[in-house]
């Protein structure tokens, strides 16, 4: 049985002999293993990080990558990141930002509903789906050279929902072609009009204050490689 004076350590000691344990889990082969922890916007992370993740994993095995999703509102450091890819100009107090994707925006509809369109002005007749950026849409019929219809169309806060929403016919989505490339390939969704309206890109962003790790840099390198840019799905 343990003395007192043993009963009395047993607890730092286990907790020492944890910290150990988990310290010597982190070694791989003689190496010592990093963790990375990236926030994505969900639809990116679904629609372009994690189709290619798993070849970053085969460059850096020794980098465990944690996925963590948001909304495109996000606090480094208070979500305990180390980095996040969200959609927009760049511009976040506070932090670095790489562009790592642009995403010009296209309107995407079912071939059926396509027949029916025979010029952008074509679009006022038809339900327009939105996201919560309201400007989206007049930045695209601006950039198509046509006065913007009243839209009133549904809203979502999901850009993978709202796409869904018009594969299943509900309307017309504004969303990035490149994101969509499976559906429109599968022609499930064809884009009416070649018009692109350019309304922010994908960026990865570090906190300015915080010196980045072997892991960060090699993330970073990967996002900003053109293997990273290309296109998973293919015209059949």
């Amino acid at each position: 049985m343990l003395s007192d004076d043993g009963q009395a350590l047993l607890p730092v000691l286990t907790d020492s002999f944890d910290r150990i344990g988990r310290a010597m889990q982190r070694f791989q082969g003689g190496a010592l293993r990093e963790g990375l922890t990236v926030g994505v916007v969900g639809t990116f992370a679904v629609r372009w990080l994690l189709p290619r993740l798993a070849r970053f994993r085969e460059e850096h095995p020794l980098i465990e990558v944690r996925v963590r999703t948001h909304n495109n509102k996000v606090d480094l450091a208070a979500e305990g990141l180390d980095m996040a890819i969200r959609f927009g100009d760049g511009a976040w107090h506070g932090a670095a930002a790489d562009e790592i994707l642009k995403a010009p925006l296209a309107p995407l509809c079912t071939p059926s509903l396509s027949a029916r369109l025979d010029g952008p002005q074509a679009l006022a007749s038809v339900p327009l789906l939105r996201s919560y950026r309201r400007d989206e849409w007049p930045a695209w019929f601006t950039a198509a050279g046509v006065e913007a219809p009243a839209i009133s169309g549904p809203v979502f806060d999901s850009l993978s929902l709202m796409v869904q929403a018009a594969v299943d016919g509900a309307g017309v989505a504004l969303a990035p072609p490149g994101m969509f490339g499976r559906e429109l390939y599968a022609r499930q969704l064809v884009q009416p009009f070649a018009v692109l309206a350019e309304a922010g890109s994908y960026w990865l962003t570090t906190l300015r204050s915080r010196p980045p790790t072997s892991a960060m840099n090699a993330f970073r390198a990967w996002c900003r490689s053109p293997e990273f840019r290309q296109q998973t799905y293919e015209p059949n």
